[in-house]
C-alpha cells in the first residue's frame, strides 16, 4: 500500500514548461502580379493596345529566363464608367482595363532582380501600376516537413532546460515526459521589409515528471 501511494503520489509531480524553436529561412515560392491600366473609348481599340503591351511583358519575362509555366495571363477586366451608377469621375474615357500577367515561380532571386528591371518596360511605353492590394507580390515558404523534426527537437530540449531550473530549484530531478504538446508551426515575414525572408516559430508544452 505505501509503495502505491509513493508511486501515486511520484505520478502527480511534474513541471510544465513550454520550448520555444525559431529559424529564419529563405522564401522558395514568389507570386508577382504585374499589371497595368488602359484608358479608352474604343474596345477593338483598347484590346490591341493590352495585347501589344502584353506579348512586350512576356518577352521581357522569358527573355530573363522565366518558362511559359512560370507565366499566366488573366482575361482583361473592363470598367464601363457609362455604366456606373454613381459615376464621381469627370473623366472623358468610357472604358477603364486592367491587364494582369501573373508570375508564379520558385526561382526567388531571378523574379526579385527582375523586379528591379522594369524600368525597360517602362522604356518600351508600358507603365507598370502598383499600389493596389489584391496585386501585391508574395512570398511563401512551402518546405515546412523539412524543417519540422529537428525543430521539434530544438524545442523539447529548451523545454527540459527550463525544467531542469525548476527541478534544481525544488531539489528535484527531471524524469520522463509525462505528456507533450507540439503547438502550431507560424510562418511570418522577418519585418515588412524583407518578406523574402521567413521566420518559422513553434512553441511545444511539455509536461515532465520531477523526481
Amino acid at each position: 500500500i505505501y509503495g502505491g501511494m509513493r508511486k501515486n503520489a511520484s505520478m502527480n509531480r511534474y513541471v510544465s514548461v513550454r520550448g520555444l524553436s525559431e529559424r529564419e529561412v529563405p522564401a522558395d515560392k514568389v507570386t508577382w502580379p504585374i499589371y497595368f491600366k488602359e484608358v479608352g473609348n474604343d474596345l477593338q481599340v483598347l484590346y490591341r493596345t493590352i495585347n501589344a503591351k502584353n506579348a512586350k511583358i512576356l518577352d521581357f519575362l522569358q527573355d530573363k529566363g522565366l518558362s511559359e509555366e512560370e507565366i499566366s495571363v488573366a482575361a482583361p477586366a473592363v470598367i464601363d464608367l457609362d455604366a456606373e451608377r454613381y459615376r464621381s469621375s469627370d473623366s472623358p474615357f468610357r472604358y477603364n482595363v486592367t491587364s494582369v500577367i501573373t508570375v508564379t515561380s520558385r526561382q526567388v532571386d531571378k523574379v526579385r532582380a527582375m523586379m528591379l528591371q522594369q524600368g525597360e518596360l517602362l522604356q518600351q511605353g508600358i507603365a507598370i501600376a502598383s499600389g493596389e492590394y489584391q496585386y501585391q507580390v508574395s512570398y511563401e515558404f512551402t518546405d515546412l516537413n523539412a524543417l519540422k523534426p529537428s525543430m521539434i527537437e530544438e524545442a523539447t530540449k529548451n523545454a527540459r532546460q527550463a525544467a531542469e531550473k525548476f527541478a534544481v530549484d525544488s531539489d528535484s530531478r527531471v524524469g520522463g515526459i509525462k505528456r507533450a504538446t507540439q503547438g502550431l508551426f507560424t510562418i511570418d515575414d522577418r519585418d515588412p521589409n524583407t518578406p523574402y525572408i521567413k521566420r518559422v516559430r513553434v512553441v511545444t508544452l511539455v509536461d515532465f515528471f520531477l523526481e
